[in-house]
């Protein structure tokens, strides 16, 4: 995701326990559609998607731990796995829906597709307070954030209007499964420290700055994934692909695909040098596409203190 210039991000998060590292801009623009509510003094009504499927390990343990932490949380999420869908928004005759549990709604569709119906239908006539997206397998750093699925769907969050949180599990050479799941623990309790942060620090007002969403990479730590991360920084999106696709030609008039990690010497503040340093990575993003400068020495002070 590119950034843009944006200090409002900045004010959210002076004076208060802060991020650890350097702080990327972020959108100006505010984004079409409709203002959510202020924050409520309440729990807060949290649309809960992921491109994992509705059913995914990570999206039932954040179900379970923003639940625990007092919040009113419902999923709607695809019904099937949709990594890498990005910000793919459907332009089909029907939709099919199902609503398999109480506070669970499952949509045939991407990450966007889940919550523009979350959005029109399950929250109709009030915005939730915050989307949150994942936590998902792997990292979704660099041009991996670009395509990816749960950065989508806080981007659809974003299109509306609504505060967004993407969440991701692991680092750039992802270990085994079972050790990711190990560390969807720790991921979403950093989760909900930062939106205890941002509901301290909204006060009345919403959660996020107008337009803007954070992109939230967790590495995986220790041989069992439950260790704790070196700390928190808030990063920018690095440029590099990080991933190369290999084709074979399989002689028959097709092709075999495999995809290699490239990672390259990451830049200095980006999601990709935190994440790889086990840190992590907090990138402010916006759903415009647009590029602007990058204000470090503003926001240098801001990143201390909310801790892994």
């Amino acid at each position: 995701m590119q950034r843009k210039r944006v200090l409002p991000l900045a004010a959210l998060l002076l004076c208060a326990p802060a991020l650890a590292g350097t702080v990327p801009a972020a959108a100006a623009a505010p984004q079409a559609g409709p203002v959510p509510a202020p924050v409520p003094a309440g729990p807060l009504r949290i649309l809960l998607t992921n491109d994992d499927g509705y059913n995914a390990p990570g999206i039932r343990l954040a179900f379970a731990r923003l639940t625990a932490a007092g919040h009113d949380v419902t999923i709607v999420a695809p019904l099937t796995n949709q990594s890498g869908a990005g910000t793919k928004t459907s332009n089909v005759p029907s939709l099919t829906v199902r609503h398999p549990e109480p506070k669970v709604w499952a949509v045939d569709g991407t990450p966007g597709d889940s919550v523009n119906f979350g959005l029109s239908e399950v929250f109709e006539g009030r915005a939730p307070d915050l989307v949150v997206s994942g936590t998902n397998f792997g990292p979704n750093v660099a041009a991996l954030a670009s395509h990816s699925g749960t950065v989508g769907g806080a981007v659809a969050a974003l299109d509306a209007g609504v505060p967004a949180i993407a969440l991701s599990t692991g680092g750039v050479a992802a270990p085994d499964p079972v050790t990711t799941v190990n560390a969807m623990g720790p991921t979403l309790d950093f989760a909900v420290k930062l939106i205890d942060r941002l509901r301290s620090r909204a006060r009345s007002g919403s959660l996020l700055p107008e337009g803007v969403g954070l992109n939230v990479n967790h590495p995986v730590i220790g041989a069992d994934g439950k260790g704790t991360p070196a700390g928190v920084a808030t990063t920018f999106q690095d440029a590099q692909a990080l991933l190369k696709a290999d084709f074979t030609d399989a002689g028959d008039g097709t092709w075999k695909v495999g995809v290699q990690v490239d990672l390259k010497t990451p830049a200095r503040g980006s999601d990709v040098e935190a994440v790889s340093a086990g840190k992590i990575a907090v990138s402010p993003m916006n759903a415009d596409w647009n590029t602007g400068p990058v204000d470090f020495a503003v926001t240098a002070a801001l990143l201390t203190g909310l801790r892994p």
